[in-house]
């Protein structure tokens, strides 16, 4: 391999790096989401190694300059058409006319034109047709370039070239523009894989936020509905009353729900309040009885007065987060008893509820809480998500302990608020 071999080489990895430059761009692009940086990005690698392999070329000794420019415009002219074309041409003959050079200079402004104007023409049905017959229409146009310039530079200027120059070049040339439509075949092929994703992940953000809204709309109509059946008994007007004030209750709540799930996603507390976490769980546990009794559940309620105890947050996001667990418990049992357990150790406050359900393995343990994981066939995994994002909001903490056939705990701990402190 001769000095010129090397040098052209070398020539052609400077035609390689704006190639990984665009690329390294696009992944940038996706990563960030920059909407600022779009297809104007792809112009690089034509525009970039076209400069770069003009402003170093190969020079021999007989005085020719020999560079892989023609690799980079041809290939800029047929991706990028006619526009990306005309300022490859504007770039290619300013820079041989300071570069020097006169018959040259004559010689590129023939050439580049002439291959210029038929590359226009090509882009347009370059784009549709497979790999294979892009690399052979760019190793077709290197061979029309060599034809070309060999005549324009013997025949109209005089100049003598010597044969074992121009089949180096030339076969330089050829390799050279295999490799870079391969490469540049593949790089697009990822672009469009990225795309593809992007959208993808959109439609899934709005499959997970319709399934997440109706997973905690479900809730309260199906606790609504328990009572409005147990309407149709024959109880006492006073019971009555009770039963559909609960179902009212539970539509509001369904309409808080629809009116504020976002907020869930950043589990910021709106309205601290002091909040009587006994109180809590009898409300919740009132609400979810008619779900219990369908499901054949006895619950089991142990608490001691917390009258001078509070913890502080948000009452229907803890109230909903109470809801998910003791719900998520009743659904793993098909009978059994759920106990519901209020204790006071230190300045923490603790909620235990435990089922007699199947239980969890520990990798299942370890997974709780993480967006769309759940144990159920037809759940989203979306309340226990809310759950643990609740009680953190709350500065709290919840443990997990279960053993499978046999059933789960989860123990809920709040720090204490002093009455006289809010």
């Amino acid at each position: 391999m001769n000095l010129m071999t090397k040098d052209l080489l070398i020539n052609f990895l400077i035609i390689l790096f704006p190639i990984f430059l665009a690329h390294v761009i696009y992944l940038v692009k996706y990563v960030y989401r920059l909407k600022a940086i779009r297809g104007w990005f792809l112009a690089i690698f034509p525009i970039l190694s076209l400069i770069l392999c003009m402003l170093f070329p190969v020079v021999t000794e007989e005085h020719f300059v020999w560079d892989l420019r023609w690799i980079p415009f041809i290939l800029g002219g047929l991706y990028g058409g006619y526009r990306l074309g005309m300022i490859l041409i504007v770039i290619t003959l300013l820079i041989r006319y300071v570069t020097g050079g006169e018959s040259g200079f004559y010689v590129a402004c023939i050439t580049f034109p002439f291959i210029g104007v038929s590359l226009f023409f090509i882009s347009k049905y370059y784009q549709k047709i497979s790999v294979g017959k892009k690399i052979v229409i760019g190793v077709a146009l290197i061979f029309l370039v060599h034809i070309l310039t060999d005549y324009v530079s013997t025949q109209i200027f005089d100049l003598v070239i010597g044969i074992s120059l121009w089949k180096q070049y030339f076969i330089i040339q050829v390799i050279g523009i295999v490799i870079v439509i391969i490469l540049w075949e593949v790089i697009m092929a990822n672009f469009q894989v990225l795309e593809k994703l992007v959208k993808a992940e959109k439609l899934q953000i709005v499959g997970h936020l319709a399934a997440s809204i109706s997973h905690e709309v479900r809730n309260p109509l199906t606790v609504t509905r328990g009572y409005l059946q147990m309407l149709r008994e024959d109880v006492s007007p006073q019971t009555k009353v009770k039963y559909a004030n609960i179902a009212l209750q539970e539509l509001d709540r369904a309409t808080d729900v629809i009116n504020d799930y976002l907020t869930f996603a950043s589990i910021c507390p709106e309205k601290m309040e002091r909040l009587r976490t006994s109180a809590e769980i009898n409300h919740v546990v009132n609400s979810i009885k008619p779900l219990a009794s369908k499901n054949g559940i006895d619950l089991k309620i142990s608490v001691f007065d917390d009258e001078a105890y509070y913890v502080v947050g948000e009452r229907k996001k803890f109230q909903q987060c109470l809801f998910n667990i003791i719900k998520n418990g009743i659904e793993s049992m098909s009978e059994g008893e759920l106990s519901i357990h209020l204790l006071h150790a230190a300045a923490t406050i603790q909620i235990k509820i435990q089922d007699q359900g199947r239980g969890m393995s520990q990798e299942q343990i370890n997974r709780l809480g993480e967006p769309y994981f759940t144990t159920e066939n037809a759940g989203t995994g979306l309340g226990m998500m809310v759950s643990y994002s609740v009680i953190k909001s709350m500065e709290g903490t919840i443990y997990v302990s279960s053993v499978q056939g046999e059933g789960t705990c989860f123990s809920l701990n709040l720090p204490i608020h002093a009455h006289e402190s809010m």
